[in-house]
């Protein structure tokens, strides 16, 4: 009896929760001129009181002296200051809804090898957690399956439209979590002895399907393609083996990140590390090695007890000293719009403001291979920005206009409209 009324105050939760959202106002397309404003363009530095055009989704002049074309809408942004869409490197958005409720949660596919599994399909553009995101400044985001060995495909998404296809970002990359030799938590209750059979078996098992993938990439280039089996598995690792698509290898201790970095030079991987949370002890290892890293959360706790309070705050900025180039994820759901104030405690923590800012926008943009069109503000690029009345990393600022692709998006969400209905509340009184 209770189970049942549990999952009936889920079930009316998520349509609540869908019914806000589908009250949000649509978004704005047309013919903008953004005036008056300090523009960050992180790649040529600051222009102040400067027009931004925006036209056919993409940023049309940006610049001083900038003619305002015939029509276009005008929003004066005197005392405001504009940035790229920032980019969030590893989330969860639009496969999980509600954490606790796995009938809305498409992140983690039962398999342990299901490299197959498309991230983009399973994207729920209506979920009501992307408005909430994207209001804080953060137009763009790398959702990411989780489970097994090879858990699925993840892609870059930006945070608006009405089908994943129209939400995607142009990456994608074969999720790998890279067997561990440590314990998984504080929770973790194996023996040593437990652990250190487990990451074998793990070890051997990635070894085993990888050797398939490149007996596979073989066969399929001698056939030209034809008359292969059907096996999807090896289908969608073998862009990778072909050095067509990225691998992006989840890795946190500075033992495995080690060991993942010979594998991957072994066998010839192009890849991206993620997490990394112990990257500071082996930035030399990575920087030699030439691998991208995306590292977070910031906001988190060491990995050993005997470690400085402030090393997840000043991991970023160590690696990136030594060489590495960082970009920056929240590793979040439904806090992922927190992604600027970890930036603000990388920059605070070693980073620096000016490359904490190029952690969230132009550095994963490159890494993505989508810095063509993401990342800074260039004439040319998709018009993915936001505007606000200060500094994005730290709390106080507001952002007063967000844009993804050219549409001007409602600075409505959930937690607006919560605010709303509950600032003036008068008990027992119908509105």
């Amino acid at each position: 009896m209770i189970k049942n009324i549990k999952n009936i105050l889920t079930l009316a939760l998520i349509t609540v929760a869908g019914f806000t959202f589908a009250q949000i106002p649509s978004a704005e397309t047309g013919v903008f001129a953004l005036t008056n404003a300090t523009i960050e363009t992180v790649t040529n530095g600051t222009i102040q009181n400067g027009t931004l055009i925006i036209s056919d989704g993409k940023i049309a002049e940006v610049g001083t002296g900038v003619s305002i074309p015939q029509g276009a809408k005008t929003i004066d942004c005197s005392g405001l200051t504009i940035y790229p869409g920032m980019i969030d490197g590893g989330t969860q958005l639009g496969l999980v809804e509600v954490s606790s409720d796995p009938r809305t949660r498409d992140n983690n596919e039962i398999g342990e090898v299901i490299p197959h599994i498309q991230a983009l399909t399973a994207v729920n553009p209506s979920s009501a957690i992307h408005p909430v995101t994207r209001v804080n400044g953060v137009t763009t985001a790398l959702t990411m399956p989780s489970g097994g060995l090879f858990p699925g495909t993840a892609a870059l998404i930006n945070l608006h439209g009405y089908t994943p296809d129209q939400m995607y970002a142009g990456f994608k990359g074969v999720v790998l979590n890279f067997p561990t030799t440590g314990r998984r938590g504080r929770w973790d209750r194996r023996s040593d002895d437990d652990i250190k059979k487990a990451a074998e078996k793990a070890l051997k098992q990635l070894n085993e399907v990888w050797t398939k993938a490149i007996q596979y990439h073989k066969i399929d280039s001698a056939s030209g393609g034809k008359d292969q089996p059907y096996y999807p598995e090896m289908e969608a690792l073998l862009p990778v083996v072909r050095g067509e698509m990225k691998m992006l290898v989840n890795v946190n201790s500075s033992a495995d990140i080690k060991e993942a970095l010979k594998w991957l030079d072994e066998n010839g991987v192009d890849a991206i590390l993620c997490g990394v949370s112990e990257g500071w002890r082996v930035a030399d290892e990575i920087a030699e090695a030439g691998v991208p890293v995306i590292t977070g959360p910031v906001l988190s706790n060491p990995t050993r007890d005997y470690d400085r309070y402030d090393r997840p705050y000043a991991n970023a900025g160590a690696m990136q000293k030594a060489g590495v180039k960082v970009a920056l994820r929240t590793n979040e759901v439904e806090n992922a719009r927190n992604l600027p104030y970890h930036a603000g405690f990388a920059a605070t923590y070693g980073m620096g403001k000016d490359e904490a800012l190029k952690a969230v926008t132009i550095v994963p943009a490159e890494i993505f291979g989508v810095s063509d069109q993401l990342g800074s503000l260039e004439k040319g690029k998709i018009a993915n920005l936001f505007v606000t009345d200060g500094d994005p990393f730290e709390t106080r600022t507001q952002v007063k206009y967000v844009f993804i692709e050219g549409w001007n998006i409602p600075m409505v969400s959930r937690h607006t409209q919560l605010y709303e209905e509950y600032l003036e509340r008068a008990p027992g009184v119908e509105k």
